[in-house]
């Protein structure tokens, strides 16, 4: 399915953040200063366990730019789209809050490293389990 609208609406980006690339199975947002892109990417679920029944997922990861190499690393992975959207915006604002300008792909890597994904999980499943 091809949107026609972004996965986030530019007025709820941070500064200095935009939509670099929007396709069916990926989108992708980029930062000026520092140089970074966040990357949502539908992918296999071929190390989520069997008994979710889940056969793709969104993988999300983080792309920097050095003068010599690109550097890319894995955020982590969530079941939605929906999910993908909220974890990107929640390193938007994580990288907008504690980055500053300098070009500091490490300062960058640590904060990614604080976000949290869990709280993207749906827990529907393990409640409804829970209830007698």
């Amino acid at each position: 399915m091809i949107t026609d609208q972004d996965p986030i609406p530019p007025e709820a980006l941070p500064p200095r953040w935009g939509l670099a690339e929007l396709c069916d199975d990926q989108f992708v947002y980029r930062h000026s200063r520092p140089p970074i892109e966040l990357i949502a990417d539908c992918t296999l679920a071929d190390r989520s366990h069997p008994g979710l029944g889940l056969c793709r997922c969104w993988e999300l990861r983080y792309r920097y730019f050095l003068t010599d190499r690109t550097i890319c690393r894995s955020i982590g992975r969530v079941s939605t789209r929906r999910a993908a959207v909220d974890g990107l915006l929640e390193c938007m604002r994580s990288i907008h809050e504690t980055v500053s300008g300098a070009d500091d792909p490490v300062a960058v890597g640590q904060v990614l490293e604080r976000v949290s994904l869990s709280g993207l999980i749906p827990d529907g499943f393990s409640r409804s389990s829970a209830s007698p």
